[in-house]
């Protein structure tokens, strides 16, 4: 197998392992959850402080994610497409959290840095631009700060279904009756 891809596998078999275990997971059980060797994981990562950072990077990279939001069937209606991009944010949200609630604080210094736009849910609402009265991008903003709130697990005490918070940023809260 080619190192990159070596590399890529076995950060994938310890992100589920640093979710249980967090930082008192062992070669071992990276080995076994990859179907290596132990020496084979040094011979990719200079030690376990690594291969973690290297899992967190991998973890926070908005790459997989643009991509999922881009395979969003765009036959779907507007309000279906926005639920199955919030499920996504709703997943991320608590993977990240959990990978984070598991490890050393002086790892969340490391791995703190500001949310970055989502041109791919920015495009979705591109799509749709005469049903909101925003731009795509504050509006892709909108969803993804509202769906954190209202989904992470240290702040909501049960996350909002997807379909309530699509409807919310639709529909706002007002019933729609001016008095």
């Amino acid at each position: 197998m080619p190192p990159e891809q070596r590399r890529a596998a076995i950060i994938e078999a310890v992100r589920p392992l640093l979710a249980e275990f967090g930082e008192s997971l062992t070669s071992k059980q990276i080995a076994a959850a990859a179907g290596i060797a132990e020496g084979t994981i040094f011979r990719v990562f200079a030690d376990k402080d690594e291969l973690i950072d290297a899992t967190l990077d991998a973890a926070l990279d908005q790459e997989q994610f643009e991509a999922a939001l881009r395979d969003i069937d765009a036959e779907q209606s507007f309000e279906a497409q926005l639920i199955e991009a919030t499920l996504l944010i709703q997943h991320r949200v608590v993977d990240v959290w959990t990978l984070l609630s598991h490890v050393n604080a002086k790892r969340h210094e490391q791995v703190r840095r500001p949310m970055t736009d989502s041109a791919a849910l920015a495009d979705l609402f591109g799509a749709h631009a005469d049903r909101i009265r925003t731009e795509p991008v504050n509006a892709a903003r909108l969803l993804r700060a509202l769906t954190m709130s209202l989904t992470h697990p240290m702040i909501a005490a049960e996350a909002s279904t997807a379909a309530d918070i699509v409807d919310l940023v639709l529909h706002g809260i007002g019933t729609g009756v001016n008095e």
